[in-house]
């Protein structure tokens, strides 16, 4: 068979289902990025470059179509490259939120073609307004119903949608929701497993086990979206407390949602200016973008993990943490209260209420060995939901079936 897929990030939610579909034999996998920092067998990646910038001059509703525009052309020229030199796909995979998969269609009509949808922009119910300091102009309901452009542009496109989470899917207008499946990408929790015997080391050299007693925050910026602000205002009644407690904080300083300070400050640096003396800071480390096994280890040593986040899209980190038998205190937000439910499998609070969160946290890492049947329990509802060998990775392949018979049955049927 052969595969076509393109994602702006190599591999992005295709990860483990191109590794698995470039391992068999006699499989043609082709994917199409802009960066690439590994490679997998029996995947052949191309790299794809928008020819320039959006104009400078463009209305700022239309920046970010501009360059999904780019992005489309530049897929779509590289795909007729590949259909000129013979290359058919039986089916064709992207994520729609860069425009990348826009014009596929274009050049072929007659393959099946699914999209991976994260996002419905809305102006009340999501993140648009859940800090109560954000104050809505009269530009912002025309401003967000116009990032959908290319949602529905990408809507109208492929044959099938792709949404993880039913949250995630429940933010589509309610006409799309028979085009688009529930499906996540899946969780090795064969990797992310828990061991007992697991260890840190800090940067400065200390080794840090399950008997330490570590807090733990991952990101992949540390921004309000994910409550960065939140859990530092937290550090000090926590610290304060728990005496002998190490705050391991994984995460860059720029800003993958929502605008960056009018100042130029990253969140960090705000944050550290904010609380100066308040927080004994030999205790908190920033440890910015970690390897992937370095990631692990820190979640197997973890005691508690803290995971906040506005009404988004959901993070692989908080279910990687579960599947690592972390207990994890999330806020008490939709994405997070489709998978945690309080008390059971992990605990939650209030994104706003720093004086809960200071108690939840305190209390677990006081706890420690005590919650070790919550600790079971947040793998266990990974390894049901989430699983990839058991779960996700079978429903993809059969998505890929169908999405072939769907337009096989289409062609029949205007034969």
């Amino acid at each position: 068979m052969n595969y076509l897929f393109v994602h702006q990030n190599f591999a992005g939610q295709y990860l483990h289902l191109v590794r698995h579909l470039g391992a068999q034999p006699g499989n043609q996998v082709v994917f199409l990025t802009q960066h690439q920092h590994f490679t997998l067998p029996g995947v052949r990646v191309i790299r794809y470059r928008p020819p320039r910038a959006p104009s400078p001059g463009v209305h700022h509703y239309l920046q970010d179509t501009e360059a999904a525009i780019l992005n489309g052309q530049s897929v779509a020229r590289i795909a007729l490259d590949l259909r000129a030199s013979g290359f058919v796909p039986d089916v064709m995979a992207g994520h729609n939120g860069w425009g990348e998969i826009w014009y596929l269609k274009d050049v072929y009509p007659d393959v099946p073609l699914i999209g991976y949808f994260e996002f419905f922009y809305r102006q009340f119910g999501a993140d648009v307004g859940f800090d109560p300091g954000d104050v809505h102009s009269p530009d912002t309901g025309p401003r967000i119903r116009s990032k959908n452009m290319g949602n529905l542009l990408g809507l109208d496109t492929v044959d099938i949608g792709v949404c993880p989470t039913h949250w995630q899917r429940s933010g589509y207008p309610a006409r799309y929701h028979d085009k688009l499946r529930l499906m996540h990408e899946g969780i090795d929790t064969a990797w992310a497993s828990p061991l007992d015997s697991a260890t840190f080391t800090l940067p400065g050299g200390r080794i840090l086990s399950k008997e330490d007693e570590v807090l733990t925050y991952v990101a992949r910026n540390l921004e309000p979206h994910r409550g960065f602000p939140m859990f530092m205002r937290s550090l000090p009644g926590i610290l304060s407390r728990r005496p002998h407690a190490e705050v391991l904080i994984v995460g860059a300083d720029g800003t993958s949602y929502g605008p960056p300070r009018a100042d130029g400050r990253s969140y960090r640096e705000a944050m550290r200016a904010e609380l100066e003396d308040d927080v004994d800071w030999t205790r908190v480390h920033f440890l910015n973008q970690v390897p992937y096994g370095q990631f692990r280890d820190m979640l197997r040593v973890s005691r508690c993990h803290v995971y906040l986040t506005y009404p988004f899209v959901l993070s692989w980190s908080m279910l990687e943490a579960m599947s690592m038998g972390c207990v994890v205190v999330g806020s008490c937000t939709a994405p997070v209260t489709e998978v945690i439910v309080d008390e059971d499998n992990g605990f939650l609070v209030d994104f706003f209420d720093t004086d809960m969160l200071v108690r939840k946290v305190v209390d677990v890492l006081e706890a420690g060995p005590a919650l070790a049947a919550m600790r079971s329990s947040a793998r266990s509802t990974i390894v049901e939901r989430y699983d990839l060998q058991a779960v996700c990775l079978p429903r993809q392949l059969a998505l890929l079936t169908e999405a072939r018979e769907l337009l096989r049955g289409r062609a029949h049927t205007f034969s």
